[in-house]
């Protein structure tokens, strides 16, 4: 449909043109001769004819190129689809993705959230990139690495990104540095407010709209709309941040849930916390209930069938809950902890119902998609992953390969047929789905190849020093960037002063209450020149007259807090689980003024110079806006 409709503008428009020509042609020889007329006519009527055809050769380009969708979710597990058999909840847009697509029976992604980013943007394992955290810094993906946004970029696409990136924050680590034209989101690992709360569109703080998922969603389809009624195939990626805790869903979605009997169950139900499961479960229907408006607008636009679209997870569950009697849970290197769906849909290139046999990881992504659209792959180191579009598009082939699973110190290794767990262990999961019985002696050549796979692992694709010693400094403006955002998250707090939360994500500094207390950070000023600094704090009437400066090499800058501000903490009344994370409140902006920084690395330090109170302020970040 999209082919023929496509076909028709292009006709119409090279009629128009011909037109046009006829109209000019006729008005401009009506003194030749006719053999000069026939002569210039012919002529005149070719050139028109290749430069109309030249016109829309782009267009045709463009309109015959996949549009691709995909939808990444966080903390959710194989188990929390009802296609995989669960009757806690129901996800039939979610389903219909494989029953009008295919789906991967084992798909394997990371134990946690940013790694598995990481390599689904890169198409390698994330140990190369740097990525050995989930915060203050360890998340970010190295800036000598490619991503799939930059491959479909140079391929043509419009390239938009709507939700929790979690591979750095500064620009350009950025997603706008990574590829994207358009962000909208948090840069950080989780969120602590997810009803209207403060986020970002292309490195400025704006206020959300509504529930964040419903509102990545409108921002989503807005791109979709606008990418297609210009002509250009897009590649749109939704990194949902639920169910990731804080446990926030919309009433909708909770009142089904809050008093429903839970009739799957985990493996150890002991340890199941019922509050908790029915929060994840409705966080999971209104995901679904989001696919299905996104699927809808793809309807709308008529882009249906030339739009591939992608569904998968991060990691396994971030609670204990059914899910599929597998062992394992986030932060896990068994089954129940890398295992996700997933699943494509591309009406009339994609087999409807079928499910893939072979294994298939994140890393696969990239090559995959790329072969599947036809562009090829910006990325000047090789990659990890492989395509798997023949497997998708109907081959029975399974590549001879391993699949690892790392986190911090542990790894394990999937083949087609078994899992070596990062015990020593040995398990046949097609007997075994639930890695109950260890066959290491019964299959002590498979035990012994795999076991010699991992450690060459550990040697070859992780850095001795991972983690340990990370020299990289936070990025301070940037050429392309005219905002920077630095935030507690990356600072390190000195004398008296606390963070919020043992969790820095969404976290603030308290009990500034001494002149010695101050925050740093190690900086690199990337674009020197002058800078407009915000600040975002919170201080009592009766703490009112602290004076703060901040300095980053020669430069400083000074202001007095003359404006009270004293929000209560925000979150309990929206969970619907106690929270973990940091508790967070709605920060004041306070222009500081206007600094000048020189060029290189130093350290950005904020301090009270006068505490004239209890205390200094609470701080949560600092915004720096390039004026040159």
């Amino acid at each position: 449909m999209v082919h023929s409709q496509a076909g028709i503008r292009h006709q119409q428009l090279v009629r128009f043109v011909w037109r046009a020509f006829e109209v000019a042609w006729s008005s401009s020889c009506s003194g030749m001769s006719n053999t000069h007329w026939l002569i210039e006519s012919k002529r005149m009527r070719f050139t028109l004819l290749l430069l109309a055809m030249s016109l829309i050769a782009s267009r045709i380009t463009a309109a015959e190129k996949p549009n691709v969708l995909v939808v990444l979710t966080d903390d959710q597990g194989w188990g929390d689809l009802s296609l995989n058999g669960n009757t806690n909840l129901s996800t039939p847009n979610i389903d219909g993705l494989a029953k009008y697509g295919t789906s991967f029976d084992r798909f394997y992604v990371c134990p946690v959230c940013s790694p598995t980013r990481a390599e689904f943007l890169t198409g390698r394992y994330h140990p190369r990139g740097g990525v050995y955290s989930t915060s203050a810094g360890g998340e970010r993906l190295d800036l000598d690495e490619s991503t799939i946004a930059d491959t479909f970029k140079a391929g043509g696409y419009a390239t938009g990104a709507f939700g929790k990136w979690h591979n750095g924050m500064q620009y350009p680590y950025h997603p706008n540095g990574r590829g994207f034209d358009e962000y909208y989101g948090f840069c950080s690992g989780h969120w602590g407010n997810y009803f209207s709360p403060q986020l970002e569109h292309n490195g400025k703080l704006v206020k959300g709209d509504g529930f964040v998922i419903d509102d990545f969603t409108n921002k989503a389809m807005d791109f979709m709309a606008k990418s297609h009624a210009d002509g250009k195939p897009f590649f749109a990626y939704l990194p949902y941040n639920t169910p990731h805790s804080p446990m926030q869903v919309p009433d909708r979605w909770w009142n089904k849930f809050k008093d429903a009997e839970l009739t799957m169950r985990n493996r150890d139900p002991k340890k199941e916390v019922a509050t908790h499961v029915r929060a994840a479960l409705a966080m999971c229907e209104n995901i679904d209930w989001n696919v299905g408006r996104l699927l809808a607008k793809l309807d709308e636009l008529k882009i249906a069938d030339n739009t591939i679209v992608i569904y998968f997870c991060d990691n396994g569950p971030n609670g204990v809950r059914w899910n599929g009697d597998m062992k394992g849970r986030k932060g896990s290197t068994d089954e129940g902890g890398v295992r996700s769906p997933m699943l494509i849909r591309w009406p009339g290139t994609v087999p409807a119902g079928r499910k893939v046999e072979t294994i298939g990881g994140a890393i696969d992504l990239l090559p995959t998609l790329a072969d599947m659209a036809g562009i090829t792959v910006q990325s000047s180191r090789p990659l990890d992953g492989i395509s798997l579009k023949e497997q998708i598009t109907g081959s029975n082939t399974h590549p001879d390969r391993l699949i690892y699973s790392y986190w911090r110190g542990k790894c394990s290794a999937r083949s087609q047929r078994f899992r070596f767990g990062n015990k020593g262990r040995l398990f046949e999961l097609a007997t075994d789905p639930g890695q109950r019985k260890n066959v290491a002696k019964q299959f002590p050549d498979v035990a012994k190849k795999m076991a010699a796979a991992v450690e060459r692992f550990k040697q070859e694709v992780v850095p001795e020093n991972l983690g340990k010693n990370d020299t990289r400094t936070f990025p301070l403006g940037h050429a392309d960037a005219k905002y920077t955002q630095i935030p507690a998250r990356d600072g390190t707090a000195h004398g008296g002063i606390k963070r919020s939360n043992r969790f820095p994500n969404c976290s603030y500094f308290t009990n500034w209450t001494a002149t010695d207390d101050k925050v740093t950070w190690e900086v690199e000023v990337l674009e020197p020149g002058e800078y407009n600094v915000e600040m975002y704090y919170t201080c009592p009437k009766g703490d009112v007259g602290s004076t703060v400066r901040l300095t980053c090499g020669n430069a400083s800058v000074s202001k007095k807090i003359t404006d009270a501000h004293d929000p209560p903490v925000r979150g309990a009344a929206e969970d619907r689980h106690v929270r973990v994370e940091s508790y967070v409140k709605d920060f004041r902006l306070m222009a500081l003024g206007r600094i000048k920084l020189a060029a290189g690395t130093q350290t950005l330090t904020l301090r009270a110079t006068e505490i004239p109170g209890a205390t200094a302020m609470e701080f949560r970040l600092l915004m720096f806006a390039r004026r040159n």
